[in-house]
């Protein structure tokens, strides 16, 4: 055989750029998602409620209650339950008089669409993709029997919770597929996680009106000043302007909550007393370490005409 004086250099192969992990539990229950730098979410089926979402370096930023009910018997106490088409009790003179408390899509089970992965428009410094989407699907059919008789109007919900670097996304897309308008109102109640509740302070809402449910429901004039917690408090937060709410603890920034296509947030902390009453409510100490910053249209009904489309969302940072 002849030898050659140059022979061709091998090609080098680049090794794959890590991606995100997507799995789904052996039970079926709920859906998990890593990033390769190591941000970790958890969606329940149940409700498609997030029950995690943890940094990179492990810290978990959504408080779940330790006696929640995790088995799809009951709406989960923590984490980030989906509240739609209704908002607190029903009232007797409205189409969702029939339905519980805060509506029914924190308490039916939804399907699990699929992922989309991406990378961001700087580069990852784990290389591959930085980010990942999960789709989560509700619609009429979907409910049991006496829910769909409470409530008989035909509907589409697309429930989709993004996981980046620092980052969490959830929007959710609500279509009318049936010929007549119907009406709802949408919250996101999420349960964000800290250390002390005696030192968190919220900004962005100076300058907003807020019904105050501890007062009996009272309007209170703009505060013009940060909130601070010394007992219950449950307050409405109307036509909000700033699109981003501030959670700040110890004088530091804890987290930030950007508000899209959604008028209203909700604050809230139940303190001991009503922290006791609550049976899924566990260690009833634990109002220490949970603050309620809920981002929503609630405050009046918004209509959706026969083969419209709504969409709404927020953007959780972890600071």
């Amino acid at each position: 055989m002849v030898e050659r004086s140059k022979k061709p250099s091998a090609i080098p192969v680049s090794p794959l750029a890590p991606t995100p992990q997507v799995s789904i539990s052996d039970d079926n229950s709920r859906v998990i998602a890593t990033l390769p730098s190591g941000e970790r979410v958890e969606i329940l089926l149940y409700g498609a409620t997030v029950v995690s979402w943890k940094s990179a370096n492990g810290k978990e930023n959504l408080f779940v209650s330790e006696a929640a009910h995790l088995d799809g018997s009951k709406p989960v106490r923590g984490g980030i339950p989906v509240v739609f088409p209704l908002f607190g009790p029903p009232t007797a003179d409205h189409a969702t008089s029939k339905l519980p408390q805060h509506g029914f899509a924190r308490s039916t089970r939804w399907e699990y669409l699929g992922k989309t992965s991406s990378e961001s428009s700087t580069e990852s410094p784990n290389g591959g993709d930085s980010s990942v989407k999960l789709d989560f699907g509700l619609s009429d059919g979907m409910l049991p029997d006496e829910v769909r008789s409470a409530w008989n109007h035909k509907f589409s919900l697309t429930y989709s919770v993004t996981l980046s670097t620092g980052e969490l996304e959830t929007t959710l897309v609500a279509r009318n597929v049936d010929s007549t308008t119907w009406e709802f109102k949408v919250l996101f109640h999420t349960y964000l996680k800290i250390d002390d509740i005696s030192n968190i302070t919220i900004t962005g809402l100076e300058n907003t009106r807020y019904i105050d449910k501890v007062k009996n429901g009272d309007e209170v004039a703009a505060a013009q000043e940060s909130i601070t917690f010394s007992g219950e408090t449950d307050r409405v937060y109307k036509q909000i302007e700033d699109a981003t709410i501030t959670i700040l603890e110890g004088g530091e920034k804890r987290f930030e909550v950007v508000r899209d296509t959604l008028q209203d947030a909700v604050v809230w902390n139940p303190w001991s007393e009503k922290a006791k009453g609550m049976a899924d409510f566990e260690p009833k100490d634990g109002y220490k370490n949970m603050v309620c910053v809920e981002a929503g249209t609630v405050n009046q009904w918004l209509k959706l005409e026969g083969g419209d489309t709504w969409e709404g969302g927020q953007t959780i940072k972890a600071l």
